[in-house]
């Protein structure tokens, strides 16, 4: 466990302590709960000074705020190092690894017993369905070569449709019936396919690749971005 004593002003080391707050954070919720987490537990849990915390940020929500910021890098990251190649495959590995990070899972099911209070708030945002203007472009890239259906329109709808119905299979189904992680991140890549794929090879395989490559790597640059503006001093905080 890291000393307490005066924070390191060298940047290098300030970012290093703030990544070491969110783990305390991260393991702190996950085991009691955002309600039962207070500051004091983090900081013995990061082995920083109680005021060492509030140099980064200002309250316990805008420490949470940075946490999601990071499981957003983090989730986005990890898909893109899969090199997914088409529509369904980006989102047949953003199931797949969304389903693996318990504290996203929380976040998107609206769990109350990890998320207390802010279980009522809007969900979103933060797991990677914020998908904005790029990803506009990347379908109208699709669509032109042959990868993606136009029809029927609002793709965001369809394949959120799609991830959030087979990421909360409903409760109650017979022990051992539940899918494998790994079998519903295939069912959902199939499923969009289904839903959106032309039925046939896209007339420039190799751009449509690029397309989704270079659409992930505008939303973690995005994300590492926004992360950036929430691991400084609580000045910089937005």
């Amino acid at each position: 466990m890291a000393k307490v004593g005066r924070p390191p002003q060298d940047p290098a080391r300030q970012l290093e302590r703030a990544h070491r707050i969110l783990d305390a954070v991260t393991e702190l919720v996950l085991r009691w709960g955002y309600d039962k987490t207070t500051i004091d537990d983090v900081a013995q849990r990061a082995g920083v000074a109680k005021g060492t915390i509030y140099l980064h940020w200002k309250t316990r929500d805008d420490i949470f705020a940075a946490l999601l910021r990071r499981e957003r890098v983090l989730l986005l990251t990890e898909v893109r190092d899969q090199a997914p190649a088409t529509l369904s495959e980006l989102f047949g590995e953003y199931a797949r690894v969304l389903l693996r990070r318990p504290l996203l899972r929380a976040v998107l099911g609206g769990d109350s017993e990890v998320l207390g209070k802010l279980s009522r708030r809007k969900r979103g945002g933060p797991t990677g369905f914020e998908l904005g203007a790029p990803f506009n472009g990347y379908v109208t890239e699709l669509v032109k070569h042959g990868a993606v259906r136009e029809d029927p329109g609002d793709h965001v709808v369809v394949i959120g449709s799609i991830v959030y119905g087979f990421l909360f299979l409903p409760d109650g189904r017979p022990a051992g019936d539940r899918p494998t992680e790994d079998r519903i991140a295939d069912l959902v890549a199939d499923t969009i396919e289904r839903a959106l794929g032309t039925g046939r090879p896209p007339s420039d395989p190799d751009a449509a690749t690029r397309a989704t490559l270079a659409f992930l790597d505008a939303m973690v640059e995005v994300a590492q971005q926004r992360l950036a503006l929430s691991l400084g001093s609580k000045e910089r905080v937005k």
